[in-house]
């Protein structure tokens, strides 16, 4: 799941978030420890970004970090998890320019990269990526020192590692410093084309170009581009978004019939070629809605909300990624009842966790139920940490406001402050402004 100003698992709903560990906790083995071990022990280090929010984490975690291949993977180098919600996570995230979620990189014993894989994968996809990188990893300067020599393989794996990176601009200007017959020669390789069309597609997303994303992503649609489908379509669709109505719907009919064969052949199928569902059916759904074709995007929302019931059965707890996909269907279905009960069940079925209380919480908040809503952000504040402690706090200030409950109001952003430390101040503040206004 990419992580974007327009991230369509509606799980996101609340942004990426930083905790922090306190004096309570015990601290987990970090990537800072990792790399020391590594350095002893001369192995790779394999950083496994995750949340707790995340969907795509989810069917990592149940489908394909498992078993004897998994096993295999951690004997051959130091698996770390990184946290999105932990200070040290956000700040390597930064650092490794990760922009997908799940994303598990590889870093030598000095830290350099050895090579990334973005995005959940089915198992027959993941490890071969994995098994390579760990087998014949290559830092990015070393990659570039090769195409230097002439290497085509090496050209394309240095626009596609700055393209896993969303790093357009660095990747462009490096390929411009090939020679002239080199970059010519590169592009009329079909992998290098791709690479580059997508490296400039991330450019125009940097530079918040709506008519260079329009284009560059009409491009990169117009190629083989697998599972990547959903997201620049995703792309396409935001960028078009204030075009006139006739023109924006000239401009998206053509991937009606594209999308429909990926979904049809590589997603709602019973061995899927893309694991990633949700972000498939709802840029569907939110093309349908583009186009004007209503009842198109009830039916493909219709046909995942069936297929995802009959596969989950009554256990929801047997897989929280389809149990969370069908959270989000749901709730672009529109189906308010059922998602009300889907909710608590859901709550039930993770007591563990604050993310579907907190979700609750602030639906029946929303909806104006303040005496509803405060036992469930109770709730999930139990469980939360770092600023989503924060920000289900903000929510239980509107509740008890909301039932005039000042005081208790008042109470709880000054205990919340105390266990907060000095931890994110943006958050704070926006604590601070809820109570005051």
């Amino acid at each position: 799941m990419r992580l974007s100003s327009r991230i369509k698992s509606l799980a996101a709903a609340t942004a990426l978030l930083i905790a922090p560990l306190h004096a309570t906790e015990v601290k987990e083995p970090g990537i800072a420890d990792a790399l020391q071990a590594a350095a002893r022990q001369h192995r790779p280090v394999l950083v496994d970004f995750h949340a707790v929010w995340c969907y795509s984490c989810y069917y990592m975690a149940s489908h394909v970090l498992t078993g004897k291949d998994w096993a295999a993977v951690e004997q051959k180098a130091i698996v770390v998890e990184a946290d999105a919600d932990s200070p040290e996570g956000q700040e390597w995230m930064k650092k490794l320019n990760v922009s997908f979620l799940p994303s598990y990189v590889v870093l030598d014993e000095h830290g350099n990269e050895l090579g990334r894989i973005a995005a959940e994968q089915p198992r027959e996809k993941f490890y071969p990526q994995v098994n390579a990188i760990l087998a014949h990893g290559n830092t990015l300067d070393e990659l570039k020192a090769k195409a230097a020599k002439g290497s085509t393989d090496a050209v394309a794996g240095v626009l596609e590692a700055y393209q896993a990176r969303s790093d357009g601009d660095t990747g462009l200007a490096w390929f411009a410093t090939l020679p002239t017959s080199q970059q010519e020669a590169g592009r009329k390789l079909p992998r290098i084309a791709l690479a580059l069309d997508q490296l400039a597609l991330a450019k125009a997303r940097t530079a918040n170009d709506q008519a260079a994303i329009i284009a560059n992503a009409r491009k990169v649609l117009a190629q083989d581009i697998g599972c990547q489908r959903p997201y620049v379509l995703d792309n396409l669709l935001e960028a078009s978004e204030k075009l006139p109505g006739p023109q924006r719907q000239a401009l998206l009919a053509t991937q009606r019939k594209p999308l429909d064969g990926y979904i049809d052949t590589q997603v709602l199928i019973a061995t899927p070629a893309c694991a990633d569902q949700r972000s498939a059916i709802l840029a569907s759904a939110d093309l349908d809605e583009a186009l004007g074709d209503q009842a198109a995007e009830a039916a493909i929302l219709d046909r995942a909300i069936t297929l995802t019931r009959q596969r989950l059965g009554n256990n929801l707890a047997s897989d929280r990624n389809l149990a969370d996909n069908l959270r989000v269907y749901l709730i672009r279905a529109k189906r308010t009842t059922e998602l009300d009960d889907y909710q608590r069940k859901l709550i039930a079925a993770y007591p563990n966790d604050y993310v579907y209380p907190y979700r609750y919480g602030r639906s029946l908040l929303e909806a104006g139920k303040p005496s509803e809503a405060l036992p469930y952000l109770t709730q999930a504040a139990g469980k939360a940490y770092g600023a989503n402690r924060l920000a289900v706090a903000s929510l239980q200030v509107k509740a008890l406001k909301a039932l005039h409950r000042d005081d208790d109001a008042k109470k709880l952003v000054a205990d919340v402050l105390d266990t907060n430390g000095p931890w994110f101040p943006k958050q704070v503040a926006a604590l601070k402004a809820t109570l005051n206004s």
